[in-house]
Formats: structure tokens, sequence, C-alpha cells
């Protein structure tokens, strides 16, 4: 018989954090958060950065998506009149 290779569940904390920040990201299945189309946008940063924003993310409880689409959304609120 073939051994059964262990999957990490859903919400494992990883074993090792430095290799976790450094792991490129994998994209969600997931639609926006309204269900709706989500537009991609790439910005460049620097690798510790990276890191900070990811361990902050992993602090709260969230996805860096889901804290970076809340800092946008205060930063750059909707105007009244403006089309969505």
């Amino acid at each position: 018989m073939t051994e059964r290779i262990s999957k990490r569940s859903f919400a494992a904390r990883p074993a090792d954090p430095e290799s976790w920040i450094k792991a490129p990201d994998t994209p969600s299945a997931r639609g926006s958060a309204d269900g709706g189309y989500s537009a991609r946008l790439t910005i460049d940063i620097t690798p510790d950065l990276r890191g900070r924003i990811k361990i902050a993310a992993f602090q709260r409880g969230i996805t860096v998506t889901e804290m970076l689409r809340e800092l946008l959304a205060r930063e750059f609120p909707t105007i009244e009149g403006d089309p969505s």
C-alpha cells in the first residue's frame, strides 16, 4: 500500500513562520466579498513589508486580502454620486 500524505488543515498554524512568510500567495477560489467581479491590483513591495503585512493579518485572524480591502475602502471611500 502507498502511504497517505497528510495535508495541513485550512486553519492550521504554520510550523515554520519564516517559510510561511516567504511562501508565494495562492489565489483564492472565492470571488470578491460582495459576490461580484473582483479586479486584481499588483503592487511592488519589499519582502520585509510583505512579511509584516502577512503577520499583521495572521494576528488579526483575517486574510491579507480582507485586511487590504478594508484598508483601501477606508482610505478611498465611495463618494456620493460617483459610479461604483
